[in-house]
């Protein structure tokens, strides 16, 4: 959410390592998600990036439900909007400009995902508290972190905060290379 002194969030430059097919082989988004999205679902891809996870989400939705696109950089949201220009997608994908300090969306969201985003927030406890206000009473949210950019001692730190702030593991699914918690509200 808030771009810091530390240059916490990836560039738009840096926009095409987030997008390739090695990446695709590696962390495949229909293999990833699909315990997880259901049709008719509406499904917040927190940190959107170029749309990586996005468009998938999209498909896998299968026509209906709703994807919210949302990112810090204007940049990454436009490359989103270029890839669904004319196609079906466009109905299905909403994108959204977050704020500074929030998300800023007012509707209430069946998933979350965040991919490699929470470590750029340097508010976590707010950010944990608006997913809160912003998931149904089922609702659930995926993160997944890089080991090699996580530690252990700092994921377990981040899953200290969002206890604190009304969400709960349920699972602790298995994923190459990172480190990865489903949650759901308390």
């Amino acid at each position: 959410m808030d771009r810091d002194s530390n240059n916490r969030v990836c560039p738009v430059e840096l926009a095409g390592g987030l997008d390739n097919s090695i990446r695709r082989f590696l962390q495949n988004p229909q293999k990833i998600l699909k315990p997880y999205i259901k049709e008719e679902m509406t499904v917040l891809d927190f940190g959107c990036g170029p749309g990586f996870f996005t468009i998938e989400i999209a498909k896998m939705l299968g026509g209906s439900g709703k994807v919210i696109a949302a990112d810090l950089q204007d940049g990454m949201l436009e490359k989103v909007k270029n890839k669904i220009k004319g196609t079906r997608l466009e109905q299905i994908i909403r994108l959204h400009k977050c704020e500074s300090d929030k998300i800023g969306i007012a509707e209430e969201v069946d998933f979350i995902l965040g991919f490699y985003v929470i470590h750029e927030v340097p508010d976590k406890k707010r950010l944990f508290e608006e997913f809160n206000s912003l998931l149904k009473q089922d609702g659930k949210i995926l993160i997944i972190e890089p080991n090699f950019h996580v530690s252990k001692n700092a994921f377990n730190d981040m899953l200290g905060i969002m206890g604190n702030s009304g969400l709960k593991v349920i699972e602790r699914p298995k994923s190459f290379m990172n480190r990865a918690v489903l949650a759901e509200k308390k």
